[in-house]
């Protein structure tokens, strides 16, 4: 059996569902579009320090800090270019991570400053992902990357955007999400949004229970029908341990096992943005032995400065996790994917499984 190691898990088959387009971009591509787009707020003119920058605002121990740098990013993703660029990049790098399924998510009414429509944004993603996909198969890297349109929790046009995940739902577009700052924007301000969605027969995930409590858990699913938790650590707070080692599931934590609601959980992110103080107090354990439906994930791979190998091997370290769990994980997030029952299976069948079993031995 192979050690797991950071360029053991490197080859290892991944599936991430929460990664933000606008949180991972490369920091030369910053530099090079600021300049390329007469962008010129950057707070560094170099790579070096302007990485430094975006790893040091992460670890703010507050999401409303933690979003901040994202001012500079989508600042320089305002173009049909800049947003094609950073899409292809996006593929190259999950690639060459050995990421086989990707779910990325960005916010298309970010992108319309300088005067593009909300189609013409996503068109130019999504044209990006589909350049990649073709790029990586050219090198012998199989992937497929999907897209979550978001809305902003904390603006009024929810229902526009989930208007335009049905419109590119044949193109690329699998799902929709809110995100954004939590507290005083409870999911269930976009409710028609989430009506949309469903009367549409459509999938979406909500960023709940990460900066909140347990309310906004309870409002995503229990009032907006989410398919999917993003983060969801707060769930902990209706989870008992006892002294005598024996758990006892809050209501809430009971229906959302019962019910294999899964949740994507990004623990490099949480720390950083304050809702856990260490990977080891990280909730991510306690759900999967109590066989939660957990995900790994990125969240940002620019502003917390990690990739899913990192994220999986912290978790080896912290919880001693081996082979077997890392295919679990990873099955988990296949079987939560928003897309066809026959492309999960196939996913898992001939992709995921065969190479665990050559890591497992």
């Amino acid at each position: 059996m192979a050690a797991l190691t950071l360029e053991s898990i490197r080859q290892a088959p991944k599936a991430l569902l929460h990664d933000h387009l606008d949180g991972g971009l490369r920091p030369a591509t910053v530099l090079e579009l600021a300049d390329a787009n007469g962008y010129s707020d950057l707070p560094a003119t170099d790579v070096d320090g302007l990485a430094e920058f975006f790893r040091t605002a992460a670890h703010s121990g507050s999401l409303v800090r933690y979003l901040e740098p994202f001012a500079h990013t989508v600042g320089v993703m305002q173009t049909p270019e800049a947003l094609h660029r950073v899409a292809f990049e996006c593929v190259e790098d999950l690639a060459a991570d050995n990421v086989v399924y990707a779910e990325i998510r960005f916010a298309p009414e970010l992108h319309i400053d300088a005067g593009l429509s909300l189609d013409a944004v996503v068109d130019a993603v999504l044209a990006g992902f589909a350049d990649g996909e073709k790029a990586a198969s050219a090198e012998g890297r199989s992937i497929v990357v999907r897209c979550l349109v978001t809305a902003m929790r904390h603006q009024a046009r929810s229902l526009e955007i989930a208007e335009l995940a049905i419109r590119f739902r044949d193109k690329g577009v699998v799902g929709f999400d809110i995100a954004g700052a939590e507290a005083g924007y409870p999911p269930t301000r976009h409710l028609d949004a989430f009506e949309y969605m469903r009367g549409n027969n459509a999938r979406f995930t909500i960023h709940a229970g990460e900066a909140f409590g347990l309310p906004s858990i309870h409002e995503a699913i229990a009032f907006c029908g989410a398919d999917r938790l993003g983060h969801g650590v707060r769930i902990v707070d209706d989870i008992t341990e006892r002294p005598d080692g024996t758990v006892e599931l809050g209501r809430l934590a009971s229906l959302l096992r019962d019910k294999r609601i899964p949740f994507e959980m990004c623990p490099s992110s949480n720390v950083q943005t304050g809702a856990v103080g260490s990977i080891g107090e990280h909730p991510f354990d306690l759900l999967a032995r109590l066989r939660f439906r957990v995900t790994v994930n990125t969240d940002n791979r620019l502003i917390s400065d990690t990739t899913m190998s990192q994220e999986m091997l912290r978790l080896v370290e912290t919880f001693g996790y081996g082979w077997s769990d890392l295919q679990r994980f990873t099955i988990n997030a296949m079987k939560s994917a928003f897309i066809s029952f026959d492309e999960r299976l196939s996913i898992i069948d001939d992709v995921i499984k065969p190479r665990f079993a050559v890591l497992i031995g």
